[in-house]
């Protein structure tokens, strides 16, 4: 296991531009997260986020598997948003976007940095963390960890007996269908999601998990769908109860050191030596997450060997129903409609704040990354990203 300590260099990161005085870590933090950071100061933050708290190594393997370059400079591509066209410059300028990768059946045939970002950069996962703590719940189940997503919860965290979790299956955490009270609002600082950052930020061991125990109960499991990082972080307490096994030390084991990762990537710790903040925290390089989606693309098979069970891929990514009403978004995979509106295809992607993405289309053969610096957390790209994908993928497969 390997830790790397907190520089927490963000003390001398940021200055006041209003009273020339020194934001503290813990408010640059805050700061970040409400999308209220200079843009130059925002692009450093999140090109260097393993600074900001302690995080774990996730080792890469001993192999790297090499990414065919097959560039076909097409960059002046248009594509149709909002009933205008743009070009990929366009919408890597209107977005703010940093590094753009376009695989095409496992080939690089765009990859583009801005800002000082370059190819040996990390970037933040944000929420698309979440998805791959969810895809190590089915490795788990496949190595024999968990019996299937139908147990019970407090079959493997005990501590939530008598807690708003304490019926709830895995199944339904993953799909965030638990039934407990959760606001989301980054920018809100009296949300939940805010009061999981001030956890974070306090460096409590514990505190995390014993704070969503405590949360009251606003549905019956399974009847009403709510987007919770918190949920996430059940995850991750499930998986290290199951495994007896850090994420980070997991998912380097049986994933990142399989799928030939060309670097060591870190993961956020709610603690020194404690729990990773499993529904953000990860950075990577651009070419890594690719690769994680060249995985997940392939169902879950790399070299010949199944990682993951039979069919996990698909039923993680597939839309739900409760009553009459679709949620596109499975064990925190979203899926993704074509421009008809149809989900056919069987793409899906994961996302984080501030526009983080990596977008999968197996039929197609299709993964995008992008990674952004918008100004607020939701709602600010200027082209919507699916749009850019679904024409980005029948452009590139026409050709």
């Amino acid at each position: 296991m390997t830790m790397q300590k907190n520089t927490r260099p963000a003390d001398n990161l940021f200055l006041s531009q209003s009273r020339g005085q020194k934001i503290d870590n813990d408010e640059f933090v805050r700061l970040a997260y409400a999308g209220e950071l200079p843009a130059e100061i925002q692009v450093k933050t999140f090109g260097s986020t393993e600074h900001l708290f302690p995080t774990r190594c996730i080792a890469k393997g001993p192999k790297i598997a090499p990414l065919v370059e097959h560039k076909d400079h097409s960059e002046n591509a248009q594509f149709s948003s909002h009933n205008r066209d743009y070009t990929i410059d366009e919408y890597i300028a209107c977005n703010r976007v940093t590094g753009l990768l376009i695989l095409k059946d496992s080939q690089i045939i765009l990859e583009r940095y801005q800002h000082g970002i370059n190819e040996k950069s990390r970037w933040m996962s944000m929420s698309m963390a979440k998805s791959i703590s969810t895809t190590l719940v089915g490795v788990a189940i496949k190595q024999g960890y968990i019996k299937s997503v139908n147990d019970p919860l407090t079959d493997y965290l005990p501590e939530l007996v008598n807690s708003t979790y304490d019926k709830v299956t895995i199944e339904q955490l993953l799909q965030m269908t638990s039934g407990a009270r959760w606001n989301e609002d980054h920018t809100n600082p009296l949300s939940e999601r805010r009061e999981v950052l001030e956890l974070q930020i306090a460096q409590q061991p514990g505190a995390i998990l014993r704070y969503m125990a405590t949360l009251p109960q606003v549905a019956k499991p399974g009847c009403v769908w709510n987007y919770s990082t918190g949920e996430t972080h059940v995850v991750g307490a499930l998986l290290k109860a199951a495994t007896g096994k850090y994420l980070a030390d997991y998912l380097s084991e049986t994933l990142w050191s399989k799928l030939g990762m060309e670097s060591d990537s870190h993961w956020w710790l709610e603690s020194p030596d404690g729990l990773e903040i499993a529904g953000s925290g990860i950075t990577a390089t651009l070419r890594d997450y690719g690769r994680f989606g060249l995985f997940m693309m392939n169902d879950g098979i790399v070299n010949g060997e199944r990682l993951l069970p039979e069919g996990w891929v698909k039923q993680a990514t597939t839309p739900f129903k409760i009553g009459d009403t679709v949620i596109p978004y499975g064990y925190m995979w979203w899926a993704i409609a074509d421009q008809q509106g149809s989900f056919n295809d069987g793409a899906f992607s994961a996302r984080g704040i501030f526009g983080q993405r990596i977008y999968i289309n197996p039929k197609k053969n299709i993964v995008i990354v992008v990674w952004s610096a918008r100004p607020k957390p939701m709602n600010t790209e200027q082209i919507i990203d699916n749009e850019f994908f679904s024409a980005a993928t029948d452009f590139y497969c026409q050709r």
